[in-house]
């Protein structure tokens, strides 16, 4: 008889993050398979190796996977391994690694961050340029790698188009481009694209990949499509404590992500919900969708003593109390009920006096 007890009411879903998502089921049997007997530690085990393969299929004969624990770490040690001591990374100001990481890049890599405002969470080569110069000065930290996010913290997508410019942008400065892709099945799935189109094609160097948000319990992954563009990876995921001992049960997630079109189909659900989200509130008074829908972040100003009380139902997270704004995620396993008894609620709580 088993100790353990189920703590929560699985009915409940809210509305914060879709990292409050479980786990996918396809992905909980892909862990049951890979549990049992022994496999080589640290990553020489043949899953880990079978997910090479499986990354290839994706992003292109060159790339190169590291499981990693989280996306902190991945976008760390992505970072670190394109960058040398003198040198800077160039963000949006409201990138995750300059908003959401605790000074993790700045402490853990040492790295200079040198942010961007953005109208919309997005850079240009017009951007980049406000902070990409000095170079040979040697009392400036040296402009080396730009880093986006896709989807952006504000919820908007980059075209293959738009990182393409970015790339050669880059590539005219001597610099490398890295992209935190926490949600890129999220803008592969709405922009209707293969993941490599984002990425590999578009000419970024480093990518960091998303896990949990879509659907796995744990692991993140790190991928490079350009191996000239780091150095010391082998070295750089363990001394930044990101080496698991156990890797096969962080890629045999993957591979049940990757290995067919789940990714494709969490990511759909969770842009559909989203969409279904804002064109559910839109028509109720006093709320007012502030954002472009692209991906599955929902964005929009209501009064905050109305957000409280619908909070005690669904949580969810203010993102600019200045304006009362909020921010509405949703997730692989949000459904359609789920979106229609959230919305009834915020209408219900604007009638309230």
């Amino acid at each position: 008889m088993t100790q353990a007890q189920r703590r929560h009411d699985p009915a409940v879903k809210g509305f914060a993050s879709d990292n409050y998502a479980g786990v996918h089921p396809e992905v909980l049997e892909a862990l049951a398979l890979a549990n049992g007997g022994h496999q080589v530690a640290y990553g020489e085990d043949v899953y880990t190796e079978a997910l090479q393969e499986i990354f290839k299929r994706h992003f292109g004969p060159a790339a190169q996977v590291w499981p990693v624990f989280n996306g902190t770490g991945a976008n760390v040690v992505g970072l670190r391994s394109m960058t040398a001591p003198w040198e800077a990374v160039v963000c949006a100001e409201t990138a995750h690694v300059n908003t959401d990481e605790g000074g993790a890049p700045e402490q853990s890599a040492g790295l200079k961050l040198m942010s961007v405002p953005t109208p919309d969470g997005k850079l240009t080569p017009e951007l980049v340029d406000r902070q990409a110069w000095g170079f040979g000065d040697e009392h400036r930290a040296q402009p080396r790698v730009v880093t986006i996010s896709q989807s952006t913290e504000l919820g908007t997508l980059y075209t293959p188009g738009e990182i393409a410019g970015i790339a050669a942008h880059c590539r005219s400065l001597g610099m490398l481009l890295h992209l935190d892709g926490s949600r890129l099945i999220n803008a592969a799935a709405a922009l209707g694209v293969p993941l490599r189109a984002l990425t590999t094609d578009a000419g970024v160097d480093v990518l960091s990949f998303g896990g949990t948000k879509g659907g796995l319990m744990f692991g993140e992954a790190i991928v490079v499509l350009n191996p000239a563009a780091v150095r010391g990876m082998i070295y750089l995921r363990k001394s930044a404590m990101q080496l698991a001992s156990k890797m096969r049960f962080v890629s045999a997630q993957f591979e049940a992500l990757l290995g067919g079109d789940l990714w494709l189909r969490n990511a759909g659900n969770a842009n559909a919900m989203a969409a279904r989200l804002a064109a559910a509130v839109r028509d109720i008074p006093g709320v007012t969708v502030t954002r472009a829908v692209e991906a599955n972040a929902v964005f929009a100003v209501m009064p905050p003593e109305v957000a409280d009380r619908v909070r005690k139902r669904f949580r969810f997270y203010t993102w600019d109390p200045a304006i009362g704004e909020v921010r509405w995620m949703t997730a692989f396993d949000t459904t359609e009920d789920d979106v229609d008894d959230f919305a009834a609620a915020i209408a219900e709580e604007m009638t309230q006096p």
